[in-house]
């Protein structure tokens, strides 16, 4: 793919067209310290058993994507679901996408189909947060943790090259915030109107099953649930054949 500039920065984009006329597009929108990458060959598997086409991308500051300098701003998730993935559709000329989001991404999936009703034909929200948790505090503080004295800098700096620092702790410290304790997304859900799948592990150590209450008893639309014993916050790793069969069902019947 030639570079991709969406407001001024370059971003790391891997598509597929779709292989079956009239299949939408499903954009994949990784974790908080994930990239294009992280989806392995998930996007490659979906789309042969749907027809559909892929697009995976790492966000400014992920990947191999252009830097993000600290701080970030506490706004960045809005930022990305609607100011810079609109900006990207347009630029695929992609309409009505289902987004699969994990983590981080899962909540811009969220934010998304909130802010733009009608644009979203479906919603894949993987471990996705729509408030904040000690448990999800918990977890991030041991990442940084892990990252400034642990082996987490040498395993993600193959990930995020030479950005590694200002992408790890752009994203922790933002989380750290104290103002950002009373970040929570659960009054625009009612707004999300698209069908939506909700997954998450049982022992994920970042959220507990109260993010997965709130999304199926806050959306408007039709909503489906696939909370996975013995898994983590990696259902599509851990899990993969569960998820990628639910995912297969729940595109299917879009």
């Amino acid at each position: 793919m030639p570079d991709i500039r969406i407001a001024g920065h370059r971003l790391e984009v891997v598509s597929q067209a779709p292989a079956l006329p009239d299949r939408p597009w499903i954009v994949f929108l990784h974790e908080g310290l994930g990239s294009a990458g992280q989806w392995r060959n998930l996007p490659a598997r979906v789309a042969a058993r749907t027809g559909c086409g892929t697009l995976t991308y790492s966000r400014w500051g992920y990947g191999g994507s252009d830097t993000r300098p600290r701080p970030w701003p506490a706004t960045f998730l809005d930022e990305e679901a609607t100011a810079i993935l609109p900006r990207l559709l347009a630029k695929f000329g992609i309409s009505e996408p289902v987004l699969f989001g994990h983590s981080d991404g899962g909540s811009i999936a969220l934010i998304y189909a909130a802010a733009f009703p009608d644009a979203a034909r479906g919603v894949i929200a993987e471990a996705a947060h729509v408030m904040v948790e000690e448990i999800q505090l918990t977890g991030i503080v041991r990442t940084r943790q892990r990252f400034l004295d642990g082996d987490l800098r040498a395993r993600l700096r193959k990930q995020h090259g030479g950005h590694v620092d200002d992408t790890v702790l752009g994203w922790t410290d933002t989380w750290l915030r104290p103002d950002l304790r009373t970040w929570d997304i659960r009054p625009r859900l009612p707004s999300i109107r698209c069908p939506v799948l909700v997954i998450q592990g049982r022992e994920d150590d970042f959220g507990t099953l109260a993010h997965v209450e709130a999304i199926v008893s806050g959306v408007s639309g039709r909503v489906e649930r696939l909370v996975l014993d013995d898994c983590g916050h990696v259902p599509h790793r851990e899990k993969a054949r569960e998820v990628l069969a639910a995912v297969t069902r729940f595109i299917q019947h879009l």
